[in-house]
Order: C-alpha cells, then sequence, then structure tokens
C-alpha cells in the first residue's frame, strides 16, 4: 500500500530521534513539501537547546529558508551566516529574529544557523551534532568532504531527478571512482555508507493532477509519485475569448488539459532562434492579455506576470527573450535557464525545448534533469515550445555516452526522458504559423 505524505514524513522526524542514524537521506520529487519538511525538521532538532546548522547552496534558497523558518516561529532565535559583502535581503531584514554576521562565534545566541556550503567550507572550528543539507544533490562531493567534518549527523533533502552538480573543467579522468568529486554529495555517500535510511516524499504538491503522472513516468520510473490534488480542483480560464489562431487555439489547449505543444516549422537555426523567441513573447503576452485566471485548492487568483515564467537551456536565450519582452506588458516576466530555476514554482510556465533546430542531440541538451526542471515548475499549465523533427533527431543519434566501469547508469537517461515528453506533448499539439508571430 502506497504511504501517504503524513505518514512519510512521519518516519522521517522519529529516524531524527535515532542516534545510531549517521545520515538520512529525504528524496523529493518536484512541489513535495521539502522546504516545508526542512523548517519542521529544523524546529524538531532545535527543540532541545542545542543549536544547528542547516546547508544551503546558493544565497537565494538561504535567504528562503530564513524567510519561511522565522515565519513559522517569529520565537526562534536564527543566524545567518553570510560572507563579508553580502547585502542582507529585504526578506531576511524583514525578521527581528534573525541576526547576520560572517563567523558562527557572533551567532552564538541561535538556536540555528544558516548558510550557504561555500560559506561553511571557509569555517575552521566548531562542531554541530545536528546539520541540514538542503538540495543535497546539487552539492558536489568534493563540498561535502570539506564541511562534513562539522558536523556529526545529517540530513539531506533533494530531488533526485532535477539537474547534477556540474563542473567547467574535464571530468572523465575522475569516472568510475568511489569517491569522484564531480559526483552529488548524496551519491558519493551512499556509496560509501552502505545501511543509511532513504526515504521518499510521495506526493507533488506543485504539479497538478494532469502533469504529475507525466513528470513522474518520464522521469522518475522508479520513484514515483502522485498529485496532491485531484483532477479539476485545479482550472484555468481565460476573462476574454481568443482570437482565431494558433497563439490563441495553444493557450486554450494549455488551459484545458495542462499542457500544449507549440510546434515551429522544422528548421536548423542559430541556438537564439528568431522564429521562438517571438513565438514565446507573444504567446506570453497573449497569455496576459487574455487576463488568465486560476481556480484551485487556495482560491481564485489573476495570473499576473509574477506569476509566469520562461525556462531556456541557454543564458544567451535567455537574454534574447528578456530583450523580446522589454516594453511590453509580459517584461516583468521571470526569464530563466534550467539552472536558475530550480526549486521555483509558477502558476503557468512556457519552454524552449533544448532541442529545438538543433543539429545534433548531444549530452547538455540531452540531460533529463534539465527538461525535468523546465517542464515541472508550473501548478496549472506548461506550454513548450520547439520546432517540428525533434524525434527523428533523438532517433538519428541514439544515446552514445561513453560507459564508465563503476558508474552507475542512471535511468532515465535523456533519450528516453525526451521521447517519453515527446510522446505525450504530440497530444496536445498546436501547428504554427508560417508567419513569426508579432506583439
Amino acid at each position: 500500500m502506497t504511504k501517504s505524505a503524513d505518514e512519510v514524513t512521519a518516519e522521517i522526524l522519529a529516524d531524527l530521534e535515532n542516534p545510531t542514524h549517521r545520515a538520512i537521506v529525504v528524496d523529493s520529487p518536484p512541489g513535495a513539501g521539502k522546504s516545508t519538511l526542512v523548517v519542521r525538521a529544523a524546529r524538531r532538532l532545535a527543540a532541545d537547546g542545542a543549536q544547528r546548522m542547516i546547508v544551503a547552496q546558493t544565497n537565494e534558497q538561504v535567504d528562503d529558508l530564513v524567510d519561511r523558518l522565522a515565519q513559522a516561529d517569529s520565537a526562534l532565535l536564527i543566524g545567518r551566516l553570510s560572507a563579508a559583502n553580502y547585502v542582507t535581503s529585504d526578506r531576511v531584514a524583514a525578521h527581528p529574529n534573525v541576526a547576520v554576521a560572517t563567523r558562527p562565534a557572533d551567532l552564538a545566541d541561535r538556536a540555528i544557523i544558516i548558510g550557504t556550503a561555500a560559506k561553511w567550507a571557509t569555517i575552521d572550528d566548531g562542531t554541530w551534532e545536528w546539520a541540514i543539507i538542503d538540495e543535497a544533490y546539487q552539492m558536489r562531493s568534493d563540498m561535502l568532504l570539506r564541511i562534513a567534518n562539522r558536523f556529526q549527523h545529517g540530513l539531506f533533502v533533494g530531488d533526485p531527478g532535477q539537474l547534477d552538480p556540474f563542473a567547467t573543467v574535464d571530468v572523465d579522468r575522475w569516472k568510475g571512482l568511489s569517491w569522484d568529486p564531480t559526483m552529488s554529495a548524496v551519491s558519493v555517500m551512499l556509496a560509501n555508507n552502505p545501511g543509511i535510511p532513504i526515504h521518499r516524499l510521495p506526493v507533488s504538491w506543485r504539479l497538478p493532477a494532469s502533469a504529475a503522472p507525466v513528470v513522474s513516468a518520464a522521469f522518475y520510473p522508479f520513484t514515483g509519485f502522485r498529485a496532491g490534488t485531484e483532477p479539476g480542483t485545479r482550472r484555468m480560464e481565460f476573462s476574454t475569448a481568443g482570437l482565431l489562431g494558433p497563439l490563441d487555439e495553444a493557450l486554450d489547449e494549455a488551459a484545458r488539459s495542462g499542457w500544449a505543444w507549440y510546434e515551429l516549422p522544422a528548421r536548423h537555426t542559430l541556438r537564439t532562434d528568431a522564429e521562438a523567441v517571438s513565438a514565446l513573447a507573444a504567446l506570453t503576452n497573449r497569455l496576459l492579455a487574455r487576463a488568465a485566471v486560476t481556480h484551485s485548492e487556495q482560491g481564485t487568483r489573476p495570473v499576473t506576470a509574477d506569476r509566469v515564467a520562461i525556462g531556456t537551456a541557454h543564458r544567451d536565450q535567455a537574454e534574447a527573450l528578456r530583450t523580446a519582452l522589454r516594453d511590453t506588458p509580459a517584461a516583468a516576466v521571470t526569464v530563466d535557464t534550467a539552472n536558475r530555476l530550480q526549486g521555483r514554482e509558477y502558476d503557468v510556465t512556457f519552454v524552449l525545448h533544448p532541442l529545438s533546430g538543433r543539429r545534433d542531440a548531444g549530452a547538455f541538451h540531452l540531460e533529463a534533469g534539465r527538461l525535468c526542471v523546465l517542464t515541472s515548475r508550473h501548478r496549472h499549465a506548461c506550454v513548450v515550445v520547439g520546432r517540428a523533427g525533434i524525434p527523428e533527431l533523438l532517433d538519428a543519434h541514439p544515446s552514445a555516452e561513453p560507459v564508465h566501469l563503476g558508474v552507475e547508469v542512471k535511468f532515465p537517461d535523456g533519450w528516453e526522458a525526451n521521447q517519453a515528453l515527446l510522446t505525450h506533448l504530440a497530444r496536445h499539439r498546436v501547428i504554427a504559423d508560417a508567419v513569426t508571430p508579432t506583439l
């Protein structure tokens, strides 16, 4: 029988009381309440009066956790461990129970100290009984090695289906080694420490019932999850009727089914495909112009620009889109790469498919985690834009990455994940006009 989210959470919190566990791993699918779990676990661990440490991977993640913890318990004394040049964000400054300092010694009265892994790696003194490692699959194992002597027990929480840690140097020399520094902290820890309990959160509270089964099957085939809401709980509708044309047809399909595949004519293009950029800008502005409204378990609210995002694989694509949206009603829409969209949530997302217009299907564009991030940020609808011919491109470039001894094969690989998602999107295809849409 499938366990409920409350049952799994109770088991995780119970394991925190077991001193024989040097580490506990929690796998969390997109929107499964990972941050909520971290907040609950932190408050539970700090209840005995001993100081605890939390490690996140970016300053944005640290500030988010500080804000969530401070809102959950205004009496909890929280320390924000920062670099000397850190500028306190409004979210952190808003809470009187939060102090900011560059050294743990200056936060001795705090129940919890939160900082980035890079900052914790500079700390030379002090040990803590418990640490919580947030977004643990984004942490490289060499970073874990640098901070592991700072704590005795660790709760590692993260999403195994998202992007792996990346490096800017050639990493083949370390492939197959048990201490490969480019692998995630969780992967190396589990490979070298058998018997560590692993828990899996079974429910996504972000993805709607139309998306959770699709994302689960494509990116989590062996550790599936389900939506926290029933079909029909979430709906999106437009205040104004659409015009006759593929732009409105795609938006109507997304509102009706939760998905749309806006297909441009087959063509090999530059990475910053002008037609694809124009199509995404037109779709986004059209969504706002039609005054979309969402209905969900959280109530009814309009889809404003801050609740919409456009995801890309590359920074130059994101910059081209920001330029296209400038001086339009959609100028405030979030536009960013998959790496920077991890952990964020919107009502509607637009995605430029990583393989659109390409002549080849290399490892970067095939990476399953990248496509998983791009297609799992939404609460209501996701519109994917790309050129025709991607399935044929995949067939012409089957997965041919070198196999390294001692390296566990990761499933699903990018080839399988792309095929699975494209098969689903084909049911929601809208063919674009031959003429590039204009705003």
